[in-house]
Formats: C-alpha cells, structure tokens, sequence
C-alpha cells in the first residue's frame, strides 16, 4: 500500500474549532432583517375531507403578515420523482394522516403566528380510515388514494430459477419477520429560512442533506425556474436520510416570502417531526431459503408488504433496495423478490439511515441461523461458505470489484475467540454473528455524478468547491483530504465551501454513502487538474518535463533530484503571474449501469461488505437484554481518515442498536403516541457497549485512494447479530422487532426450546 500524506491519517475534522465553540451557523441561527417567523396548521384527523376552512380571523390578527392554504399551491404536487408525486403542499379537498400540513402563518414573532393557528377554522367530515397495510389491500378497505387496493406501487423481481433451486435444495424453510416503524432521530430539527428577492428570485437556507434535489422540488411546488431558486446548505446536526427532498416548513416559509416580501424563518417542533417528517419504513418479511447439506444458498423468495403511510417521502428506495440487496453479501444464483408498497392512513415513512437493508437484512441473518441449526452447522463457516469474493458477478448483475467480508468474519469472530466461547458461555450470556452489506450511490437516472471545482490562489492556498453536502458526517474533511493529497500540500491549506446551488457545482446530495466515492473522485480530479497548471507553469523553471515533476509536503520537486525544487505557494504565484487562472475541474460519473427486474444491473461502483459480534447478558427476571460487547469489522476500501471512520461505523452501530432494543415508534389509530425525545427512547453514550471497531481494507478500483462509502453499511449487520445473541443467550429467537423487555419476558414464558 502507498504511503500518503495526508489521506489515511487521522486528522480532526475541518469544522471541529467552529462547532466545539458554538461558532457554526445552523439554520435556525440564521437571522435576516425584517424576518417573519411562520407555522404550520396540521390536520388533527387521520381521513378526512374539508368542507370548510376559515383564516379571517386569523388574518386580522394583529402582528399577522401572510396565511396560506391548499388553494394557494397552484394545483402542483411533489413526490420522490415524478412517478411518485402524489401530494400537494398544503391539503387540498382531503387530509390522510393527522399532522398533514393544511395552513400556514407568517407573524411578526411566534407567539403572533402560533395565536394565528388558533385562530383558523377547518371544518372536517371525517372519513373510515384504514392504519394495517395487510387490512388495507384487501377489497372494500378505505382508499387512501385513487389506486386498486391501496398499493401505491408494486415491485418484482426474479433471477435465475427459483424454482428449480428450491427442488434441489437439500434443506428450506420459510418464516416471517416483521420490523417497527422508526423516527429518524437528528438532533436538529427540520428548520428553513426563505427570502424572496426584488428581482424575483428566492433564496432558502435549509437544513437539507440534497440542496440541488430540494432546489429542484421547491421550483416545481412554487412554479419556478430552477435558476430563480437558490438553496444554501449551513450546518446541520444530522440527517440519516431524514433531510433527503422537500418537506412542509421548506414550501410554507417560501412561499410566504413571496406573498409578503420578507424572509420568512420556520422550524418544526420535535413533535411535527416526528409526525410529518417519515422514518423507517416498517416491513412484512415472508421469507423462503434453501440450501445445501453444507449450508451453501440456493434460492431464496421474499415477499414483502410495507407500509408506506399516507404519501410516498422516499419510499420508492427502501422497497427497491430491500429486494435487490438480496444478492448481497452472498453467493446467491437464484432469488424472486415481490415488493408491495402500501398506503394506509399512518404518517408517511420512507427512507431511513440504510434506506430498506437493515430490514431485509435481519430477517435473513436471523434465519441463517435457523438453518445452521437445523443442520449442525456454525453460522460462522455457513456465512464463510457462502461469502462473495472479488471478481463474483450476482444473479442481479452486480460486479463485486472489490470485497474483503471473509477477513470481516475472520476478525470479529476472532476479536471474541468465537470457536472457543459460542454455546458455552453462562446462562442469560450468548454471542450473535450478523453480515452485512450496502451499495456506494446507485444509479436510478441519466447519471450519478458530482462535479468539483479547486481553484488555487497565489499563497498556495486550495479552496475546494464541492455540492456535496456535509450533514456532521466529516464529508469536508474527508474532501479536503483527498485535495490536499492530489496537491501536495497541508490540510491546514485547503479551504472548502460545499453545498450552495449558485457557488457550487452540481451534486446529487448526501444519501446511499455516496459521498466519499463520488464526489471524492470529482475533487481528486479537479485538484489534479489544478496541480497540472502549476507544473505546466513550472516545467521550464525547473528544467524537466512535466510528467518529472511531482508535489508532496508542499513543494514541487523533480523526481529524483530532491536538491531541485520550489515551494508549492511559489509555484502557484508564478502560474498565476504568468496569466493563468489556476483552476482545476473535475467530474465523476461511475462505470454503472440502470437496473431492471429482468435482467438487473450493476447500479453501483462498489459495494460494502462487513460482519458483525454481538455478545449479549439477559436478565431472565425482566426481560432486559444488554448488549455487552460489540465487534464491527467492516470493508472500508481504504479509511481516508480512520478516526472519521471509526466513528461513523460506531454511529451506525448504536443507530442498530437501537432499532434491535428500543426504537418502536408508537402509533394508534394514525396518532403517533411518543412524539419526543423523553417517550422515544434511543440510546446515548451511557447505552453503548464495550466496542471495537476494526477498518479492513479492500483497496476498491473505482474509490479515491481505494476508498468506499460506510455511513450505512455498518448499520445493517447490528440488528440480527443482537437478536443472534440473545437466541444464544436463552434459546429464544426473534421474529419481530424491537426486542423490548416484555416482549423477550413472554417470549421466555412462552418458548417451547430450551437453550442448549
């Protein structure tokens, strides 16, 4: 492996000294004269139609700028992509889940703007109403939209001979699993600032993982042009895929600004995100497996049923990936996968940390193991049996470049001495192993690139231009290491400004850990163009050719002759003395490919690969599971900066960790019961267990330096290898999530096979 600079150390983040001393701007910081501060009026029905709604009083009230309704959209709805628009900005004629956005206030102050939502009277007639996606596919159920049995979209899908390997099979089983709905959890509210200007342009400063992708919902909802709309990333204290499109408070505060002239601040209460704002899609798993004698996969079908809740927030992407990742981590050469995404009368989920894996995922690690039991085998050497290596094609057509999850279950199985210690440790302590996987970006459009600009000033100085968007991350940091590598130069030298629709380039947006590889490859491109003017400039000086001369430590040096050689800054200043304009572009657009159900693709550049040991104490008098230790091995590629790297894979995990104990978001009736961070419980750093994190490196072929994304992928092993552990611990397996204390207390009354 090369030895580099800059790239593979471990280096603080960029933005540390601001957020420790409370420096950076989030956007609920912002403040702009004249503002305006707005609200949002949500339905207190679940179904219901509007016969009547009343803002006169509420536009009469002293401090009261602006109020909007349904009929003040234009007609024009918003969804995921055009295919799945299906709901309006403000209700029109109808609501179908309680909190849906049906008004809107601009006041002088909130206490004005909330006392102008009292004010406003609607007048509902309430319609049946259906909370079950089982319930609502069946004939006569209430439609929650125009579409036969409430199926908002079917998904297939069917590799090999499914079939004929379920005949062959030696040994098959079928089970059904079932996840919880999830709230996304970021500490930072969804929040925005609009300000309308003069000439007719808008300007919104939002706390959005996708500035272009919320650019370009926002133009269509408001009936702009792209151009006119400008959307302005500040900090932001976390997405998850929670900030991934266009919510309520981006509309209602931009279009405010236009009615009123003045920039309009909203955020939404901890409440209203939890029940406008989606989460974790909750899934219906019936899942099929066969295998050989040796454990070796031969087929697997699942059907999935999810609930998609009253409108499509990003959930064409979990139900897409819950089928395709079948064929991942694993030798997998015949898989059938039906997906049935259904509307019901709950808030809308969608697309959360994972985005459809760490559903899927749990139920069939959890059933791998089922299998290995029944036939003698260690889930160890089942999942090392059956593991993709570099150069595998799947049944789906993806090409595995690159993948190290052997040296993954080698290591984290070995961290607990697992040939030694599983099945024999005291009763309530057992040991659980999971895999896991998860794609870098995928192609779902014309193309799947980020574009990059490094302009370099006369001091040396790199600013990395990037849209890319760092959500706490350390996306700019792990950018602006890859630049001050490709340049030669320090950390302490590069500058980045991301995220910005009118300063920066284009980027997709920070979702499918896209991140490092994609726009990671775009900046090292732009800063070796860059790094070329300067040595074009600086051939004749030095007297060598331009392919003779290289950049490391912040000088230009002739290979070869460290005696020759000139300061990186002097370099740059004499380029830029000459007339050039030092500015390097890059574009990175991967190798892949659209996807179809029949004959598949290889949507992504690299794919993620990792394993998982959990080990486990339970209290047999309460039903209390604790994870005691934890062991994440993961396939990173190659950790451009390994303590950020740790750390988002310890992120993930707890984000595991409490999807498998605690996380259950609450619902009767279409009301979400917890909405708050006292009633809905996630772990904190007191809930985390003993951890080690271990960074294995593939070297991908399409990554910067080797690198792939992780900012999923170690979520998706957490969940089953918890539940691994616990059968371990008390013989009792788990089908249905979270594993809270009451229900492992009657599971434990009620299991028929003691633990062995």
């Amino acid at each position: 492996m090369a030895e580099y600079s800059v790239v593979g150390k471990r280096l603080p983040r960029v933005e540390g000294p601001a957020k420790a001393t409370g420096a950076s701007k989030f956007t609920g910081d912002i403040s702009l004269p004249r503002q305006l501060y707005g609200r949002v009026l949500g339905s207190t029905h679940a179904h219901a139609r509007i016969l009547a709604l009343d803002t006169r009083r509420a536009e009469r009230l002293p401090g009261v700028k602006a109020v909007i309704t349904g009929g003040d959209t234009g007609g024009r709805m918003y969804g995921h992509s055009p295919g799945m628009a299906d709901q309006y900005p403000l209700a029109v004629e109808k609501v179908r889940h309680i909190g849906e956005a049906v008004a809107a206030v601009a006041a002088l102050d909130e206490d004005a703007a909330q006392e102008a939502l009292d004010l406003i009277s609607v007048e509902y007639e309430a319609l049946p109403a259906v909370f079950d996606p089982r319930e609502a596919m069946k004939p006569g159920a209430p439609q929650v939209h125009d579409v036969e049995c409430n199926i908002a979209r079917t998904f297939q899908e069917h590799f090999g001979d499914v079939d004929q390997g379920f005949q062959g099979s030696y040994y098959q089983r079928t089970d059904v699993f079932t996840t919880q709905p999830l709230a996304v959890g970021a500490m930072e509210p969804h929040a925005s600032m609009a300000s309308f200007g003069t000439e007719g342009s808008l300007t919104l400063w939002a706390s959005t993982q996708s500035p272009f992708r919320l650019r370009k919902f926002l133009a269509g909802a408001l009936g702009l042009e792209e151009g006119l709309v400008r959307v302005i990333k500040p900090a932001v204290g976390g997405g998850f895929c929670g900030k991934h499109g266009l919510f309520s408070n981006d509309f209602c505060s931009a279009l405010l600004s236009t009615r009123t002239g003045r920039p309009v601040r909203m955020a939404l209460s901890r409440e209203e995100v939890f029940t406008t704002c989606g989460g974790r899609m909750p899934m219906v798993i019936e899942l099929k497996t066969g295998v050989k004698q040796d454990g070796r996969l031969v087929a697997m079908e699942a059907r999935v049923t999810a609930d998609n809740g009253a409108y499509n927030r990003g959930s064409l992407t979990p139900m897409v990936l819950a089928g395709s990742l079948m064929n991942l981590p694993y030798r997998l050469p015949n898989v059938r996968y039906a997906g049935y995404l259904v509307y019901t009368n709950n808030p809308p989920t969608g697309v959360q940390r994972g985005a459809g894996n760490p559903q899927i995922r749990f139920a069939i690690e959890v059933q791998l193991e089922m299998i290995a039991e029944e036939l003698g085998l260690d889930p160890m050497d089942v999942r090392l049996v059956n593991a993709l290596h570099p150069g595998d094609v799947t049944a789906n057509r993806f090409q595995i470049r690159s993948c190290a999850l052997e040296e993954c279950i080698e290591r984290a199985c070995g961290t607990h001495r697992w040939k030694e210690r599983r099945g024999r440790l005291e009763e309530g302590q057992g040991m659980g192993l999971a895999c896991g996987d998860h794609p870098v970006s995928g192609r779902s459009g014309p193309h799947d690139s980020s574009l990059a600009l490094v302009k370099l000033d006369q001091s040396g100085t790199a600013t990395v231009l990037t849209g890319a968007a760092d959500i706490g991350q350390g996306s700019d940091t792990t950018l602006s290491q890859i630049a001050a590598e490709e340049l030669g130069i320090h950390l302490a030298e590069v500058r980045i400004i991301s995220a910005d629709t009118d300063a920066t380039p284009l980027d997709l947006g920070t979702f499918g850990s896209r991140v490092t590889v994609i726009a990671g490859n775009a900046v090292r491109a732009a800063a070796a163009e860059a790094r070329s003017q300067v040595f074009e400039a600086m051939a004749d000086s030095l007297e060598a050719r331009i392919e003779d001369l290289e950049a490391r430590d912040g000088r230009v040096y002739v290979k070869g002759t460290p005696g020759k050689s000139v300061s990186f800054s002097d370099a740059v200043s004499e380029a830029i003395s000459r007339g050039k304009a030092v500015l390097g572009r890059g574009l990175y657009d991967p190798p892949t490919e659209k996807s179809d159900p029949v004959h598949g693709g290889n949507t992504s550049p690299s794919y993620t690969f990792g394993a998982q040991v959990a080990e486990v104490a339970v209290d047999r008098d309460t039903g209390q599971v604790e994870v005691v230790g934890l062991t994440v091995a993961q396939d990173v590629g190659f950790a451009i900066n390994p303590m950020g790297a740790e750390g988002q894979l310890e992120g993930s995990a707890s984000n595991g960790l409490g999807q498998a104990r605690w996380e259950d978001l609450v619902r009767r009736e279409g009301a979400i019961l917890n909405p708050s961070f006292l009633d809905y419980k996630m772990p904190t750093a007191l809930d985390m267990p003993r951890m080690a994190t271990v960074l294995v490196d593939s070297m991908d072929p399409e990554g910067p330096f080797g690198a792939k994304g992780m900012g999923e992928g170690g979520l998706v092993p957490t969940v089953p290898a918890v539940a691994n552990a616990l059968y371990d611990a008390m013989g009792l397996r788990v089908t249905e999530l979270p594993m809270a204390p009451e229900r492992v207390l009657d599971g434990l009354n009620n299991r028929r096979r003691p633990r062995k």
